[in-house]
């Protein structure tokens, strides 16, 4: 057992959790050491986002052993982005890190991690040069994401990088200012500024487990971080409603051109289907990204708590 006189820690490690109880023992076993090689106080904030295995009373037995560990439990599962939130308000120390719970994150980067904060960094994060358990869809699905976001948005984001990184007082205070109920992590870290550097390493598979991950929620996560990080898609609107105004225009020359200077009629049936089809598509596109932004304001100005934490040890 650890449990002593309490240090204020230097590094808070967060951990979202959501049905982890296979790889519990090996994520510790592994990432206790490395914290103590660094030779700083710290303590490992651990959130069950819902679980419905015994990841909670593995986390209770853990903490019970090692006050470093400790464990909060949300009261239903919220979702990945949702729990390193409550993560965040949670954590003691000067930086946090963000890991996921699967070990496809080498908890022996985060010594890097720290010595290039200590350098000045705010924002360390890991960057991804090998993939070894994403399918070949997957790999071209994500890269197309951060092409279309880069593309998009204000703040481009590097590609391959995910959630596993360093972000230092600066980076984490500013963090904690941005309250939005609909969350996209990694548009915020690089929303917030602050000087930030890479550490290229490659990812294993998971260590046990399979991906919390469809490609419908994969889908939904895309969309959600396009939509919060960018309005360009309601800009373009503007433009796109310029150019069927200016082809409409030049429609309607064409037609009295073809009436007063050859006396002809052109075929109007086929004309007529074709402006309805092209205008009632594009209305409809209109409408389906309207309708994203607007149920995100709605959500918005719900003000409902980001969360909830339970106190008790039922299943």
């Amino acid at each position: 057992m650890t449990n002593g006189p309490a240090e204020t820690p230097v590094l808070s490690i967060i951990i979202p959790m959501h049905n982890e109880e296979e790889v519990m023992a090996e994520l510790f076993a592994r990432l206790v050491p490395v914290m103590e090689r660094i030779a700083e106080p710290f303590e490992i904030v651990c959130v069950d986002d819902g679980s419905r295995d015994r990841t909670w009373p593995l986390l209770k037995q853990r903490s019970a052993r090692d006050d470093r560990v400790r464990p909060h439990r949300l009261s239903r599962n919220f979702g990945k982005e949702i729990a390193m939130t409550a993560g965040l308000d949670a954590a003691r120390g000067q930086a946090v890190v963000f890991i996921d719970a699967d070990l496809q994150d080498p908890p022996e980067i985060i010594e890097e991690f720290v010595k290039l904060w200590r350098q000045g960094y705010q924002n360390v994060y890991g960057l991804r040069t090998r993939r070894a358990e994403d399918t070949y869809a997957k790999r071209k699905t994500a890269r197309l994401f951060y092409s279309v976001f880069n593309h998009l948005s204000d703040t481009p984001l590097p590609a391959n990088a995910g959630d596993f990184r360093l972000l230092g007082p600066d980076a984490v205070r500013a963090l904690r200012a941005c309250r939005e109920r609909q969350r996209f992590m990694k548009g915020l870290y690089t929303w917030v500024g602050f000087p930030s550097i890479a550490v290229p390493y490659e990812r294993p598979a998971r260590a046990a487990g399979q991906t919390k991950f469809s490609m419908f929620r994969l889908w939904n996560f895309a969309l959600e971080g396009i939509t919060s990080h960018s309005t360009v898609l309601l800009r373009a609107w503007t433009y796109v409603g310029l150019i069927a105004i200016a082809f409409g225009v030049l429609l309607g020359v064409w037609l009295l051109i073809e009436y007063f200077a050859f006396g002809r009629n052109p075929p109007g049936f086929y004309l007529t289907v074709f402006v309805v089809l092209g205008f009632s598509s594009l209305n409809f596109i209109m409408l389906g990204i309207l309708g994203e932004y607007v149920g995100r304001i709605y959500q918005e100005v719900k003000k409902r708590p980001l969360y909830f934490l339970r106190d008790d040890d039922l299943d």
